[in-house]
């Protein structure tokens, strides 16, 4: 659940990792821009992203088994091949008990011949227990018993930092996952074939695994989890952090949303002791109790088997592993071809043992200089913020006393923690893949829950230094840049200034900017969740907002499907605050002297072309269809071109003119940082 709170640059959705003649495809000029990748008979003011990477996206096909393509793919594909050397060597001599565990773990998943052998069998005791299952309260227990084994529960469970008091964990209930990505799925006439798609998957899996008039059962599920689905708060409204913060006696939640034995769930997870619990989506929690309560005891068994089925599958028999891919990759994202093994490996280590392997990263690809210069450049967009903020016209000085201090307050993470996670007590065999994956998710949830009531630790990481990414946390009041974003087209220790503050320099004032967006300026400098905005100013913020909103409106990235601008608006504020501040913090770089030109192009043409470079991306319509539904970042093309439109300087440099297409009358130019 914490995905509704971690405020990330890059596209939510598990990235794809492409191969390496992405890279190569590309022709970087000395100072940091692919020059040839433009298509200048395109003009700047028509379609900025196509003016900028034009050339380049009509060169590159996405990979048969991606299912999009861009430098953050690159990145992470860089990152894999890394973090695959540093496993095959641990597992080929583990000369500590983390290396060990490391080549235990990649052993147990590469090893394709014993999961062939083993078929559904790895799954039999926790079917039986299904299987067993006696009454609804048996049902509630295995949903939380799914903490620490495969399954899956309608109500999720996580551990997080209080709203209202930050520097203590809190235990959160709010909606677990469904089968299919996002409550319209469900819903709209659109998803009538993804809809038809998933019942026969859940028919499949069933047959794989002997269960019972599979045909029937699978059509039981699909009308079960469209009923959950209808009590779901829509995906934009479950962005609002003071809707999320609802605390109950845990003992009150029988009563609050009977139709569900609560408290077997939370014996069953191992927090029955947990005296109050933060419920998020509270007005969605009692419909879903009442639809289990009424759901006959063989749908909710038969929904349980095939979660377990669902979530095990990539780690059993070939058989399963086509079956989840058919769906949930080719039919839902596009994609035509799986993985290779050796990725899908390095990805399962990655994100069971990721300190482990993030220890090692950092020591063979992190140098000590890019540390220190992104330390600069941090410091540099902060001081850019605090300018801004203390000379800002619309906002009175009551709210502008909160926001600097929120600014001050902030807490720079550069690169990796300065503390690793201990990994001592799991045990992980070389021949039991689905057993370590079990004790994997057991040695985690008991890792997780052991924080609540506990004080918050601030030392710790929600990222690996490996991910391609970068977050903002709002109860921490963090910006957070890991090791692996810190690479070129982001960053260059070699490359022209005005393409750094373009690319990562940008996303370093789109995680400031996060702090002040529509749901970051939510929370103070503590943290917690505090309304600290006079109306007039909370007023402006608002129009203003709206205004962006309707630019993204606007766009179709897919036929007769826009941008969700409710959905999207932190992110897109982040965006324009990002590179507003980047633009301002390159020419403050100068020191009042002129910028370089360098083969033709100006010093704020090449802060622009560095912006417009990172969302260089292509993706497959299927893929584009779920992240318009379910993705609060805006697309790639989207991402590129809307925030320069906004962007006084912007047209200066490439002297855009009311003709043009992207054209914004200075009065309909969003203002808000």
């Amino acid at each position: 659940m914490k995905k509704h709170l971690m405020c990330a640059v890059a596209l939510s959705a598990c990235i794809a990792a492409p191969c390496a003649a992405h890279a190569q495809s590309a022709h970087f000029q000395p100072w940091g821009f692919d020059l040839d990748g433009r298509d200048t008979s395109v003009r700047a003011g028509d379609d900025f992203n196509a003016h900028a990477n034009g050339k380049y996206l009509e060169s590159v096909e996405i990979p048969a088994d991606k299912t999009r393509y861009g430098p953050f793919d690159v990145l992470y594909e860089n990152a894999q091949g890394q973090l695959r050397a540093i496993i095959e060597e641990a597992a080929a001599n583990p000369t500590t008990d983390n290396a060990r565990k490391v080549g235990a773990l990649y052993a147990s998943f590469m090893n394709e011949a014993v999961l062939e052998q083993l078929g559904a069998q790895p799954m039999a005791k926790d079917l039986a227990e299904v299987r067993a299952a006696a009454s609804h309260s048996d049902i509630a227990r295995l949903m939380g018993a799914s903490k620490t084994r495969f399954g899956s529960s309608i109500f999720g469970l996580d551990v997080m930092e209080d709203m209202k008091n930050s520097s203590v964990n809190s235990l959160y209930v709010g909606i677990g996952a469904l089968g299919l990505p996002e409550r319209e799925y469900y819903r709209a006439d659109s998803f009538d074939a993804q809809r038809e798609a998933y019942q026969a998957y859940v028919e499949r899996m069933l047959t794989l695994i002997g269960w019972d008039d599979p045909t029937k059962v699978a059509a039981d599920i699909l009308a079960f989890e469209t009923q959950i689905a209808e009590q779901h708060w829509p995906i934009a409204e479950r962005r609002q952090f003071d809707k999320l913060y609802n605390p109950i006696a845990a003992a009150d939640l029988n009563t609050y949303a009977p139709g569900f034995d609560w408290t077997a769930m939370l014996d069953a997870a191992q927090v029955g002791d947990v005296q109050q619990i933060v419920m998020m989506e509270n007005t969605a929690l009692p419909g879903m109790a009442k639809v289990f309560g009424e759901t006959d005891l063989e749908t909710l068994k038969a929904w349980q088997a095939f979660n377990i089925a669902d979530g095990a599958a990539p780690y059993l028999s070939k058989q399963f592993v086509d079956a989840r891919f058919e769906f949930r990759n080719k039919t839902l994202r596009g994609q035509p071809e799986n993985r290779p093994r050796w990725n899908r490996g390095v990805a399962l280590v990655d994100s069971s043992l990721a300190e482990v392997l993030g220890q090692e990263y950092v020591a063979r690809h992190f140098p000590a200089e890019s540390k220190a210069k992104m330390e600069e450049l941090v410091g540099n967009l902060i001081a850019e913020m605090r300018d801004r903020l203390s000379n800002l016209e619309w906002m009175t000085p009551a709210t502008r006393t909160e926001a600097l201090a929120k600014l001050e307050s902030f807490r720079p993470k550069i690169g990796y923690p300065t503390k690793w996670r201990s990994y001592d007590g799991l045990e992980v065999k070389a021949e039991d893949l689905y057993g370590n994956l079990e004790r994997i998710a057991a040695f985690d949830w008991d890792y997780t829950r052991a924080k609540i009531g506990q004080p918050v630790d601030l030392d710790e990481w929600g990222m690996s230094p490996q991910t391609v990414n970068a977050y903002y946390h709002p109860l921490r009041n963090e910006i957070v840049f890991p090791a692996a974003i810190l690479q070129p087209p982001f960053f260059d220790p070699n490359a022209d200034p005005a393409v750094n503050y373009g690319g990562i320099g940008a996303v370093i004032g789109h995680e400031i900017m996060h702090g002040f967006d529509d749901q970051g300026r939510k929370t103070d400098a503590k943290g917690q969740l505090r309304d600290w905005w006079t109306a007039e100013d909370a007023a402006r913020f608002e129009a203003e907002a709206k205004k962006l909103g309707a630019l993204y409106a606007a766009q179709q990235p897919l036929e007769g499907i826009a941008i969700n601008p409710e959905l999207t608006m932190g992110e897109n504020i982040a965006d324009l605050g990002g590179l507003v501040l980047a633009h301002a913090a390159y020419n403050r770089s100068l020191n009042g002297q002129p910028a370089p030109v360098l083969d033709g192009v100006t010093g704020d043409q090449r802060v622009f072309y560095g912006w417009a470079q990172v969302w260089r991306d292509k993706i497959r319509d299927e893929t584009l269809r779920e992240y318009l539904a379910t993705d609060p970042h805006s697309p790639g093309s989207a991402r590129a071109a809307t925030p320069p439109r906004n962007i006084d300087a912007w047209y200066e440099a490439f002297g855009i003119t009311p003709d043009q297409k992207q054209y914004l009358k200075p009065e309909d130019r969003v203002r808000i940082w």
